[in-house]
């Protein structure tokens, strides 16, 4: 999965990743240079005391240091922007796939976890393409080249290095065994956390309105902790990689300098040599333990990766066509034929058999107890969801053979929980309609009934927005959905329960409102309140996702047992509004 995505968006950034593979290996053979160089500097003339050969060795030492160092800088630049580059495109290609889901695929993922595939997840493989892209050339490069270097200096020394990089690799390895796990439960735990603190942020008014303030805390500690107790345990593993590695390098020190001093004193070794040897063995055990670094990277980016590819290949349920079809008329007809609708992994259908027509200038409500299918029907129109049988027809052409824009272009919905964007009151009316005038967006707060507090807020169509309408009521915040569907003037118009946080004065003069504005309009109304439908011109009365009643609302008062039930229920609450 790794490298199945890193070859797929690494691709534009081939050019700078060969930029700095040779950068690196230019600033390596530098690298490697300097200890030989020293070695000429101490032999061949301090211990000569040759102030010639010290100055010329000097600047080249110089010389190659100021190469190395730029080279360094250029590798590094590269590589930070092939990784942003790298990060950015699978940020955009997540999003991408993310805006295609239906509500079906948006639900299994779940908001929590799509986010931090979004953000963390990518930033876990960002890490490791710069790392790797770093010391893909330098790491191997600088041990093999150390290798020789130092064989090159003394062969029998390298004994020391025989033991040192086995050692130092097998606890790498085991170190990197250990802690992969923890690195894939703690992605796991981070979206129970996010999912935890995205749902008190959301909820906070339900948490203080019946005080669960200490709950929710205790609920947010035990998720923290969860994530906590994981980080801390692989930070304590990581923790050991650095003192293991001094060990291994200054217990490798002394046995050079403890045997080099014998060959030393036994005329078989000069002391630049032996300065030259202990830098390559420096080298040496270090580009083990940057690469066992990388090596450590590999499994928690191979974790994000799963994760992300799982999303990128994750097929929306809902479909585009090929080709999308226009109907030859466009009046804004809906009919639901032999329609059945089953969710995932569900024992039986929550819509079956239904067969409705909506007719342009008609108002069709839809009303039924909790659970009887109504906001999923209304769904089915813009295709949230597609049907399980049957078809769903606007204007004489199924739905699934629309081009999704046409579709929608069609349809304004207003949904049942109204979610405002961040912004401003015009932006968000303008949502539909980019290009609406300012005379648009007013006419639509008049028949909305929302003129009155824009009006009154500081800036008027101009007055900020908070993220999720937070900052309005939730009456507020339906008005002003009603109002951004209105400014799109679409042919079909979808309200689904877009009336119940309204008072029945509001509700009254809204519904009445909107009469002259979608005259011509094809009108879908879901309620829970019967004095929200008792004038449409049909009712569609749903129990257990079947078609129990249709007609107005004093024959369904004769003929159907359930509506009549639904009525009596309200019947006292209506009087009382009277």
């Amino acid at each position: 999965m790794l490298v199945r995505l890193t070859s797929r968006f690494l691709k534009p950034y081939v050019g700078l990743l060969l930029a700095v593979v040779v950068l690196q290996l230019i600033g390596t053979l530098a690298s490697l240079w300097l200890p030989t160089l020293n070695a000429r500097i101490i032999d061949d003339g301090v211990s000569r005391g040759d102030l010639g050969t010290i100055w010329r060795f000097g600047l080249i030492m110089l010389g190659v240091s100021l190469v190395q160092v730029l080279s360094a800088i250029a590798a590094v630049r590269c590589a930070a922007q092939a990784a942003m580059g790298f990060g950015r495109d699978v940020r955009a290609a997540l999003f991408g796939r993310v805006l295609s889901f239906s509500s079906r695929e948006l639900n299994e993922f779940g908001a929590p976890s799509l986010i931090t595939r979004n953000t963390n997840d990518v930033q876990q493989i960002q890490m490791l393409v710069v790392m790797t892209s770093t010391m893909v050339a330098a790491a191997p490069l600088t041990m093999v080249g150390g290798v020789i270097m130092a064989l090159r200096e003394d062969p029998s020394l390298t004994l020391v290095l025989a033991v040192a990089i086995p050692v130092l690799s097998l606890f790498m390895i085991i170190l990197m065994t250990r802690i992969s796990p923890l690195f894939r439960m703690m992605q796991t735990r981070i979206d129970a956390l996010n999912r935890v603190l995205r749902e008190q942020i959301t909820g906070i008014r339900v948490v203080r309105a019946f005080t669960r303030e200490e709950a929710e805390s205790r609920r947010f500690d035990r998720a923290n902790t969860d994530v906590t107790e994981t980080a801390t345990t692989a930070g304590r593993l990581m923790s050991l990689m650095f003192p293991v590695v001094m060990l291994v390098l200054n217990g490798s020190s002394v046995a050079v300098v403890w045997f080099g001093g014998h060959r030393i004193a036994s005329g078989d070794l000069m002391v630049g040599q032996l300065t030259a040897f202990l830098s390559y063995l420096i080298l040496i055990l270090m580009s083990v333990m940057m690469a066992s670094v990388m090596l450590i990277l590999i499994p928690r980016a191979m974790v994000s990766a799963e994760r992300i590819n799982e999303v990128l290949s994750t097929s929306s349920s809902v479909t585009p066509p090929d080709v999308g079809v226009l109907p030859e008329t466009s009046a804004g007809r809906v009919a639901f034929e032999d329609v059945s609708y089953s969710y995932p992994g569900a024992d039986a259908p929550v819509l079956e058999d239904v067969n409705l027509i909506a007719e342009p200038g008609r108002t069709t409500a839809i009303i039924g107890s909790t659970g009887s299918g109504k906001t999923t029907l209304i769904s089915l129109i813009p295709r949230l969801f597609d049907v399980s049988e049957g078809r769903v027809v606007v204007d004489g052409v199924d739905i699934r053979d629309y081009a999704p824009e046409e579709l929608w272009d069609r349809i304004g919905l207003v949904p049942q929980t109204p979610f405002l964007f961040s912004g401003t009151v015009a932006s968000n009316l303008r949502y539909g309609k980019p290009d609406a005038t300012d005379d648009e967006l007013w006419t639509a707060l008049r028949v909305a009934q929302a003129q009155d507090f824009v009006q009154a807020m500081d800036g008027g169509l101009d007055a900020s927005i908070a993220q999720g309408g937070t900052n309005l009521s939730g009456g507020q915040r339906q008005r002003l959905s009603i109002a951004r569907a209105l400014v799109k003037q679409p042919l079909v118009y979808l309200f689904d329960d877009s009336f119940s946080a309204l008072d029945v004065g509001t509700d009254a003069r809204l519904r009445a409102a909107l009469t002259a504005v979608t005259r011509d309009a094809t009108i879908l109304v879901v309620a829970q309140r019967v004095a929200t439908i008792r004038h449409a011109d049909q009712i569609i009365v749903l129990e257990h996702g079947r078609i129990v009643g249709r007609g107005r609302h004093a024959d369904l008062l004769d003929s159907c047992p359930t509506y009549a039930e639904i009525v009596d229920s309200q019947l006292s609450a209506e009087e009382a509004a009277a």
